[in-house]
């Protein structure tokens, strides 16, 4: 497994090894042993499954608060699409800085990302399958998000001039960044 330092500290691109041939391909999308060889040390507990239809599908930015703060690695299992973190960790010197990545089944790169990052993604290809591994149980009442073109993070999300992207309602009305209070605080290692 080839794992790529991003700018943001602890969030990791991962691309696991592909074994081809004439009939197809064969990969670990995760192993807990070569994670442990590796010092990532995350206990997964739920996979989850998403399918937007249409391109320029945007979901996040999603966080849960502790008690119930999930770290998560995601794959893109059909189509593409460009994979965000925003750093919420208070303190921390990257606090509200962004990085993305184009995950893709071609590329079959991962985003490995911490607990105390804001996620979200937007979908490249129609019909976008987008799996993803989580360290605690989905949790409503411990539910976060911020608004998606927040001028203070200021994503770029590569939208065509006049496309709108397709929404949750939820998402269309998360809160700005400038007014989180963010449970995350930045412990000084990554």
């Amino acid at each position: 497994m080839l794992i790529e330092q991003t700018p943001l500290a602890g969030v990791l691109v991962l691309t696991p090894k592909r074994f081809g041939d004439a009939r197809g391909f064969f990969c670990e999308t995760f192993s807990a042993r070569s994670f442990a060889q590796n010092q990532l040390n995350f206990d997964f507990v739920q996979d989850n499954h998403s399918l937007s239809q249409a391109v320029g599908t945007i979901r996040g930015l999603h966080f849960q608060a502790p008690p119930h703060a999930q770290d998560k690695l995601v794959r893109c299992g059909r189509g593409r699409l460009w994979d965000v973190a925003v750093d919420i960790r208070k303190g921390s010197p990257t606090y509200g800085q962004w990085f993305g990545t184009e995950l893709s089944f071609e590329n079959g790169r991962q985003l490995l990302i911490p607990a105390g990052f804001a996620h979200g993604f937007i979908t490249r290809e129609p019909s976008t399958e987008i799996i993803y591994k989580c360290t605690d149980y989905y949790a409503p009442q411990s539910e976060g998000a911020i608004r998606w073109n927040d001028p203070d993070v200021a994503i770029d999300w590569a939208l065509a001039e006049g496309v709108e992207p397709a929404l949750s309602q939820k998402d269309a009305e998360a809160g700005r960044f400038a007014d989180l209070d963010s449970p995350f605080i930045w412990d000084g290692g990554s």
